[in-house]
Parts: C-alpha cells; sequence; structure tokens
C-alpha cells in the first residue's frame, strides 16, 4: 500500500491552495490561454489518475479476484514486489472512500450532461417557436445560422448535432460587417475547440466536490479562459480593435464596463482586446505545453515503478 499512500500524497499536494492559487495568479495563461487551458487539464489529470491508480492498487490488496485480474499477465516478482498480500487493516476503509470518490464523480458527469442535454432540449424548442417561417417548398434545414427578429443584440453559440449560430436582427443592424464577422468567428472557436464538454467537466468536478481548491479554480480559469481563447480566435481574424468594438457593441447594453462582479470578465475582455499582451515564445510555448503534458504521466510512473524495478 505504499504506493497507493504515495499517490494520495501527490493528490494532496496537487489538489491543495498553493498549486492552483499560483496557477490562478499567473500571468502567462492570459497571454496564451490555449496553453493555459491545457495547463489545468493537465493538472486534473493528474488528480484523477493518481485517485484511480490508487483505487485500483487498493482493490487488489482488498479483494484476492481484482489482485488475480490486474496481475494475471505480470510474472510473480511484478506481484510481490507490490506486497499486496499484507494489506493493513485500513486498506478497506481507503479503498471505499476511494470508490464512492470515484462514483461520485461519475455521477456528478452524468447529472452535468444529462443537465445541459435538457437545456439544450428546451433552448431548440424556443427557437423553433421564435424561428421565422421559411417560404413553401424550402428544405426545413436552416443551416448553421439561424437568425431570429429580435431587437435585443445577442448573438450566441448552441452546442448539439448539429451545432448551431444563433444571431439576433437586433445584433445585425448594431454590428457593422466586419464586427459581425469577429462575433461569428468567437462564437465559432468555442465550437470548434470544443468547449462545452471542457465547460461541462469543470462544472461538474466544481460542484460534487465544492471543498477542493484545484476544482473550484479549474471552473473559474475554464470559464475565462474559453472566452480569451475565442477572443484571439476573433482577433488574429478580425483585429483586435474590431473585435473589441463588436464586444462593446453586443454588450453595450449590460454595461460592458462597469465593475460589477457580472460584468467585470467582459470589461477585461475589452482591455485586454484593446492592450493585447504580448504572445509567449515560441520556445516558451513549446516548454510550457511539454512539461504541462508530463504532468500525468507522474501516476503512470508511480504506479508502474514497482514493477518495473522487479523486471530489471
Amino acid at each position: 500500500m505504499t504506493v497507493c499512500l504515495l499517490l494520495l500524497s501527490v493528490v494532496a499536494l496537487t489538489a491543495a491552495v498553493p498549486v492552483p492559487r499560483a496557477l490562478t495568479r499567473a500571468a502567462w495563461p492570459e497571454r496564451e490561454p490555449v496553453v493555459g487551458l491545457w495547463a489545468w487539464q493537465c493538472l486534473v489529470a493528474t488528480v484523477l489518475l493518481c485517485c484511480l491508480a490508487a483505487l485500483l492498487l487498493g482493490a487488489a490488496a482488498v479483494f484476492q479476484t481484482v489482485r488475480d485480474q490486474v496481475f494475471a499477465p505480470a510474472p510473480p516478482d511484478v506481484t510481490a514486489a507490490y506486497d499486496l498480500s499484507a494489506a493493513p487493516p485500513w486498506a478497506a476503509a481507503l479503498t471505499l472512500l476511494l470508490a464512492c470518490g470515484a462514483g461520485w464523480t461519475t455521477a456528478m458527469l452524468a447529472r452535468e450532461l444529462v443537465e445541459a442535454w435538457r437545456r439544450r432540449t428546451r433552448a431548440r424548442a424556443v427557437l423553433r417557436e421564435r424561428a421565422p417561417d421559411l417560404p413553401a417548398g424550402l428544405p426545413a434545414a436552416r443551416g448553421p445560422l439561424l437568425v431570429l427578429e429580435d431587437e435585443y443584440p445577442d448573438a450566441w453559440w448552441m452546442p448539439g448535432h448539429p451545432p448551431q449560430l444563433v444571431v439576433t436582427t437586433g445584433a445585425l443592424h448594431r454590428l457593422t460587417a466586419h464586427q459581425l464577422d469577429a462575433v461569428l468567428t468567437h462564437e465559432r472557436g468555442h465550437a470548434r475547440a470544443r468547449h462545452d464538454w471542457l465547460l461541462h467537466l469543470s462544472t461538474a468536478l466544481a460542484t460534487g466536490f465544492p471543498r477542493v481548491p484545484l476544482f473550484a479554480h479549474f471552473c473559474d480559469q475554464t470559464r475565462r479562459l474559453v472566452e480569451l481563447a475565442a477572443d484571439d480566435t476573433a482577433s488574429r481574424r478580425c483585429g483586435h480593435l474590431t473585435t473589441a468594438l463588436a464586444l462593446i457593441e453586443l454588450n453595450q447594453h449590460r454595461g460592458v464596463l462597469s465593475c460589477s462582479s457580472s460584468n467585470r470578465l467582459l470589461g477585461e475582455r475589452v482591455d485586454r482586446l484593446l492592450a493585447p499582451p504580448p504572445r509567449l515564445g515560441r520556445r516558451h510555448r513549446a516548454m510550457t505545453t511539454t512539461v504541462a503534458a508530463l504532468a500525468p504521466l507522474l501516476p503512470l510512473l508511480i504506479t508502474f515503478a514497482p514493477g518495473l524495478s522487479a523486471l530489471n
């Protein structure tokens, strides 16, 4: 069970306050939001892999049947290296706790996906009622872009099969052609990167484990960084100033420049577009991406280290 304790130590060090807070306060994710999202995903994946590996080894130590299945193809020396036959009395309680955590995580993910499906179903029903009727003889499919008759300026992306971009006539009247292109490019950036799945994952973990700092920060930073990443996608195509003006025109009625907590992110996005921070160098981006990608290998290295040592 030494390997299990080592894995749980990694979880405790990674999910505690200092690590997620340090990544939250770092300045470079704002300069490279895509790399920042990748770093957060790798950090969370490291914690989940540690818990899963500890659960598997704990179950193998407590239950002979699980041990036989897990170590069936392994030589006897490898099985002996893990010393699972001499499980301490608390091994069963730890394994049960980890199994409950795995079940709760699965339940939270399933709940989030079901609720998201219900929200999309209701939203699509509302869109079908609000969408203008097509002339007789035209196909029923409306394509990836749907224009709604509404004075309220708005545009959003609705995930699903197929995903759909929705824009109101109020937005068409308020925005110029280049600004509209920036807004649509922003929404297409969300669609191409499948940000909805990342938001579902972060929301489920933060809801299921509200007292875990890593998951709380992961949820908050994901909501922020996906918008910055989509802003970068739009600004690279249409320009920073055009994207900033489109954001202001589309959200002016919401108080985009106010200091209220609900609109603070909009203000930060506008400021970032008007004074874009310099991107990280190519070598710095590659190094950060590589280091983040190596983090999930740590639980695998800890898990397989005794077996590899026995083989050598």
